[in-house]
């Protein structure tokens, strides 16, 4: 019984990347391999991190967005799944970072 309901199941659709990629090619766009590497700025990456990490009730889209630090100015980038995250994830980094540190390029990504 249990290989026919898999056999029925629907795989999930192959992630598509293409224009995120796209757009990171941009020399004008932050990265995540632009991260600084002084203490200030990896702390205040990591303190964001954690703080959007501990939050359970945000989706596995919204623990891995992209942040990156530079000179004490975040970015953040990526899918969240709903306004709520977006605006939740934006809340932490304003928090700890300033809330006129923070630039969000978080896309709201529903589930299909």
């Amino acid at each position: 019984m249990l290989a026919n309901a898999q056999e029925s199941a629907t795989p999930p659709p192959a992630a598509d990347n293409t224009k995120t990629n796209q757009r990171d090619k941009n020399k004008a766009e932050s990265t995540a391999d632009q991260q600084k590497e002084n203490q200030s700025d990896r702390e205040l990456t990591q303190q964001i991190r954690r703080a959007i990490v501990q939050d359970k009730s945000l989706s596995t889209y919204a623990h891995n967005v992209k942040i990156i630090s530079e000179d004490g100015m975040v970015t953040l980038k990526g899918p969240v799944r709903s306004e709520e995250e977006k605006t939740a994830v934006e809340a932490k980094a304003s928090e700890i970072a300033g809330k006129d540190k923070v630039t969000s390029q978080l896309e709201v990504k529903p589930k299909q």
